[in-house]
């Protein structure tokens, strides 16, 4: 049977097939040319059903084109659905550093946790510092507060970078709130400093009355690199 003769089962697959055969599907259209894959797949894209759409989007994902990258990016402008909008992120992360801009974008206007996470997740692999940070800023104002926790661990990665100094600056205010939960995760992101700012503050932290707090401060605290470590190994 050529490629050809199983576009319809291909399709039919993507449209109401098991998960398993929806892989398929997809793992079929990364083979096939691109010309020939990404119209079907971005017509797919836009199907009624949800898990269709997520599917076609990762299919395109496979497919590192002008012509995908321009099919995410009109899917991205009216998708609604947050599992397809996350997806859609994943899948324009694949395609570099034109990518970034509308992941900031669709990070600014998307208040949705799932998307939000999963966009700041990817950051943390873009390499752009300044373009982090700012999602950042803007992820510790979130009211979800697993997004503010992401938003704090991804502080840690910017800790030997760039943004050193600001991300420190954060991590430390961090340390002072009233929550818990933010103290927590700031002391989780500080083991990855070496300042004496971040080891003075675990060890204060090791004295919080929160226990989880404490116990993460202790960790971090061991696990921490030092000034001194630093330059005997330079």
């Amino acid at each position: 049977m050529t490629d050809r003769d199983r576009q319809p089962q291909l399709e039919a697959w993507l449209q109401s097939g098991s998960i398993y055969e929806r892989k398929q599907a997809i793992d079929a259209f990364a083979q096939w040319p691109a010309e020939v894959a990404v119209p079907i797949l971005a017509r797919l894209a836009t199907a009624p059903e949800f898990l269709c759409r997520r599917f076609a989007v990762m299919g395109l994902g496979n497919h590192r084109t002008d012509e995908s990258f321009q099919a995410l990016q009109t899917l991205m402008a009216n998708e609604k659905d947050q599992n397809v909008l996350a997806e859609i992120a994943n899948a324009l992360f694949d395609f570099g550093d034109r990518a970034i801009p509308l992941l900031q974008e669709l990070f600014g206007r998307t208040p949705h946790w799932l998307t939000r996470q999963t966009i700041l997740s990817v950051l943390m692999e873009a390499h752009q510092d300044e373009v982090l940070l700012a999602v950042i800023q803007e992820a510790l104002q979130d009211e979800t507060q697993t997004v503010k926790e992401t938003a704090i661990l991804a502080l840690g990665s910017l800790l030997n970078g760039a943004v050193q100094h600001q991300a420190l600056d954060l991590l430390l205010q961090l340390t002072q709130t009233d929550h818990w939960r933010d103290r927590w995760r700031a002391a989780t992101a500080l083991r990855l400093s070496s300042s004496p700012m971040a080891r003075q503050t675990l060890a204060r932290l090791q004295q919080d009355p929160n226990h989880y707090v404490a116990a993460a401060a202790l960790e971090a605290f061991v696990s921490s690199p030092t000034e001194s470590s630093d330059s005997t190994g330079s």
